[in-house]
């Protein structure tokens, strides 16, 4: 391609069925190109092949870009609590990308973008981070505690120090009132 070439606009057979308010900024074909999939990230979320709904950009805990492929990490909801979720790793999807284009790049600035806060913290047998993550099209935030793996994360003592830190976090991250 040239210097002021662009990449082909996305096949009409391999767009996922976007919302209205959605746009494709970005993708690329996974695999060999041959019947494999695209990955697609519009400005709601993240199209990975052989899923039938969108990641929103809230939802991946961490993508790590190889120069060749593209790693994912989506989060799993454990349990609700009052006024956010406890969250756990979904094992990690690999993508090959041949002609990656600026996917890599979108991906990185959405998921970067995505989080107001994060801090990590010990729990009474372990630890874990607390975030709060912009959901695209969402006006507020999404509140999350992901507990390290050995973390008993069913513990009446670590969900009530856990409550305890998403409160703090919250209070510290509200907007004053003018």
């Amino acid at each position: 391609m040239g210097l002021f070439s662009r990449k082909p606009k996305l096949p009409p057979a391999a767009r996922p069925p976007l919302a209205d308010d959605e746009r494709v900024l970005a993708w690329a074909a996974a695999g060999n190109g041959e019947g494999d999939g695209v990955v697609v990230a519009s400005n709601l979320g993240l199209w990975l092949p052989g899923r039938p709904h969108r990641l929103g950009w809230h939802e991946i805990l961490k993508a790590v870009w190889s120069g060749r492929e593209l790693t994912v990490t989506p989060a799993e909801r454990v349990t609700e609590r009052d006024g956010y979720q406890v969250v756990a790793d979904c094992p990690a999807e690999t993508y090959l990308l041949v002609d990656p284009g600026e996917l890599p790049h979108q991906v990185r600035a959405r998921v970067t973008r995505s989080v107001a806060y994060t801090e990590h913290h010990p729990v009474p047998g372990g630890a874990g981070r607390v975030a709060a993550r912009r959901v695209a099209g969402v006006d507020g935030l999404s509140w999350t505690v992901r507990f390290e793996p050995g973390t008993p994360a069913d513990d009446e003592a670590v969900l009530a120090e856990a409550d305890r830190l998403v409160a703090a976090a919250r209070a510290a991250t509200a907007p004053a009132d003018a």
